[in-house]
């Protein structure tokens, strides 16, 4: 992917990569992980090569054995950022943190933390937040659809651009394509994928034309 680079303005391992002016920095959890993925495939449509951090089993709270929450991960080199000026930063997730039943208070304070700490490094960059993928209120979509409500929330106070996903299990009819009621198969993934890249094709997230020649 590319060699490390000690930046020292902020004395951080830096990842070069040889194309960062037209890479999205997508930072997830077992959603966003997979070759394919409904978020990788989204930023791959509307332009933008994408370089993936985070890791299954994570989220602004919720931690591994072997990697931090999204903030801590940062701040403690669990994974790299790149080197340079991405125009874009994604930041999705939620799921485990619903899943561990963590407080609408702890995602706030981490997620603000991660949102000021990317916006410190990379002043440039554009921001956006997806939310957490579920099936609607009425559905059964219980705390992980209360906790897209809140990152909604969250994003809207940071000004960064959001994606609520809390209700697109049920609403495009992925049901089916879900493996274990949460992860979804590669079908499913090419369907949200095609509907996300909608949505940040009208939120004006489309990889500007005078930047890809």
């Amino acid at each position: 992917m590319g060699s490390l680079y000690k930046n020292p303005s902020n004395n951080r391992n830096e990842i070069i990569l040889a194309d960062v002016r037209h890479t999205a920095v997508l930072i997830g959890d077992s959603q966003a992980q997979p070759e394919g993925s409904w978020p990788r495939a989204a930023l791959g449509s509307i332009g933008y090569k994408v370089y993936t951090v985070g890791r299954g089993g994570t989220g602004f709270v919720a931690a591994t054995s072997d990697t931090g929450n999204y903030i801590d991960a940062l701040q403690r080199g669990d994974w790299v950022l790149p080197y340079g000026t991405p125009p874009l930063i994604v930041v999705q997730g939620g799921g485990n943190d619903a899943a561990r039943k963590v407080s609408d208070e702890q995602i706030t304070s981490n997620a603000n933390r991660l949102i000021a700490a990317l916006r410190k490094r990379y002043p440039l960059a554009k921001i956006a937040m997806i939310g957490t993928l579920a099936k609607g209120a009425d559905a059964g979509g219980g705390r992980r659809t209360q906790v897209d409500t809140l990152l909604g929330d969250i994003a809207a106070k940071a000004g960064a651009t959001f994606f609520s996903v809390g209700d697109w299990i049920t609403k495009y009819h992925v049901e089916g394509d879900l493996v274990d009621g949460v992860h979804l198969n590669p079908a499913g993934h090419a369907k949200l994928g095609g509907v996300l890249a909608a949505d940040m094709a009208a939120a004006g997230l489309r990889l500007p034309p005078d930047t890809a020649n």
